[in-house]
């Protein structure tokens, strides 16, 4: 009697607690697991945050050998347009619907000419010199633009990932009230999870301002499909051109008629002449080769954050007014700054090295912050060793693919599915790292040194007249490497990112 009151009293029979603490085992692993997804995610964000920062440099990088300049003439421009066009033409692709021309600048100097087909560099005279190749630039972008997701779907979850960490820094600061207190206070001996715990703290209170307007911007950024979508279901007949033609301009009227291409080179001889103050960075031909074809030169303002302002001219050259984005209404201004305030290409080097320590710094915290919380949970019983396993995989697994990916692209061309190949490593190395959690993260942090030293020193030995940029990438990648196998010597730094609670050094 006495042990069936107990059961009793204590929510019933042996079977139905059994089963009851088994949901809530489930439950928590679920939450565990959906905390660990939405970690990862931000994880990937911030790291390749880092390396879209100088993606101008990561293209001359990538394609070492094309001729750089300082300028192009507007008839070199012109040429490279009409031999663009001619090309396709040749090879029966359907007619472009908008063609780029990009002038040489400081961050990439090369002239390039792209349509809805692809690329070409531009020579001097304005015959095309090649194509343009950068498929692993173009992973990067992708990953941290989509997540390499469909467009609209990839966009709008980065940008609530965006919104995501603006919530964390705010409740961060709010949940520790010592946190500006102790902004120099760092314990990096002891127990592992003290020291990355403060390394966490520290990093996220030196790069607050700094990490919450790119986190803010990059919501605004990623948010503005999904508001786009409403707007224009609500008011436009789900028509989007009509959403941002207020902020950045319309087009005309499409006319497919044929006629002769547009003069983009008056239309730069007028820019340079009305506005000499404002540099030429892209020109924009509209449905180049019809009779509805128009041109907008886009020039960058010295000492503004807005991108560039739109200049309009006729198919003849010429000048039609200008978007507004300089000197309109305070949203189109607004609107227009989001981006360079983002990705930091504003200010030159210098700021784009802050950026780039910026996106180290969060790339940090970011993955830190799920590692102090694996940590969490182990101190209280839970297990948590294949989720550390897991976590670990994606922690160094992710860089040292990334790393792979650029060295397959040296050796086996532009034509390698790296998004594919990334993907299908990322999901076996997890695997791995749940299945033996314990082998996982050492192995992977001395595979990323390997591969940061062969990279960086191939491409530097295969490529010694490479530009200033492009050395610098490549001691830049040798450094870390070296950086990342000396880390390997210090006792327990394996366990790093991934912190069991014990203290530093001591057995795993």
């Amino acid at each position: 009697m006495t042990g069936e009151t107990s059961d009793k009293r204590s929510g019933g029979g042996r079977g139905e607690s059994s089963d009851a603490r088994g949901l809530v085992t489930r439950s928590l692993g679920a939450h565990g697991a959906i905390g660990l997804l939405a970690g990862a995610m931000l994880y990937l964000v911030c790291l390749s945050g880092m390396l879209v920062v100088v993606h101008h440099e990561w293209q001359r990088w990538e394609q070492p050998d094309i001729a750089e300049m300082e300028a192009l003439s507007p008839a070199a421009m012109q040429r490279a347009m009409g031999e663009m066009l001619a090309a396709e033409r040749a090879e029966g692709l359907s007619p472009t619907t908008h063609l780029y021309l990009a002038t040489p600048a400081e961050d990439m100097p090369r002239g390039i000419v792209t349509t809805d087909h692809g690329g070409a560099y531009i020579g001097e005279d304005g015959s095309l010199q090649g194509p343009e190749a950068t498929p692993w630039t173009q992973f990067l972008i992708d990953m941290h633009y989509y997540l390499h997701l469909p467009s609209v779907w990839g966009m709008t979850l980065v940008g609530a990932l965006g919104a995501m960490m603006v919530a964390l820094a705010l409740t961060g600061v709010l949940a520790h009230p010592r946190i500006f207190r102790d902004a120099f206070r760092m314990r990096v001996r002891g127990q592992a999870r003290v020291a990355l715990t403060d390394i966490h703290n520290r990093l996220s209170v030196w790069t607050l301002p700094l990490a919450t307007a790119v986190s803010l911007t990059g919501a605004i950024i990623g948010l503005s499909i999904v508001t786009s979508f409403t707007v224009a279901g609500t008011w436009f007949g789900g028509d989007q051109t009509q959403v941002y033609t207020p902020i950045f301009g319309g087009e005309a009227a499409p006319d497919p008629a044929p006629a002769p291409l547009p003069d983009v080179a008056a239309a730069l001889e007028d820019a340079a002449a009305r506005m000499p103050d404002v540099v030429p960075g892209l020109v924009i031909a509209h449905d180049p080769g019809t009779a509805g074809q128009h041109v907008q030169v886009m020039g960058a303002h010295e000492r503004r954050l807005i991108f560039g302002e739109y200049y309009n001219y006729d198919a003849a050259g010429n000048y039609e007014g200008r978007a507004g984005l300089a000197d309109g209404a305070l949203g189109q201004q607004a609107a227009s700054s989001v981006y360079r305030l983002h990705f930091g290409n504003f200010g030159g080097l210098p700021i784009k090295l802050v950026y780039v320590l910026l996106g180290l710094a969060m790339t940090v915290i970011s993955g830190s912050g799920v590692s102090i919380w694996l940590a969490k949970r182990r101190q209280k019983g839970l297990p948590a060793e294949r989720m550390q396993g897991a976590w670990s995989a994606l922690v160094w697994g992710a860089p040292a693919l990334i790393a792979a990916a650029a060295g397959l692209r040296l050796i086996g061309g532009a034509t390698l599915p790296l998004t594919a190949l990334f993907w299908a490593a990322q999901i076996l190395l997890v695997g791995i790292g749940i299945w033996r959690p314990a082998i996982i993260g050492r192995g992977l942090r001395g595979l990323l040194a390997l591969l940061l030293l062969l990279v960086g020193s191939g491409h530097a030995l295969a490529h010694p007249g490479a530009s200033q940029a492009a050395l610098i990438l490549d001691g830049l990648i040798i450094l870390s490497g070296l950086l990342c196998a000396l880390s390997l010597r210090r006792a327990g730094a394996g366990k790093a990112l991934v912190s069991t609670g014990k203290p530093a050094g001591s057995p795993a």
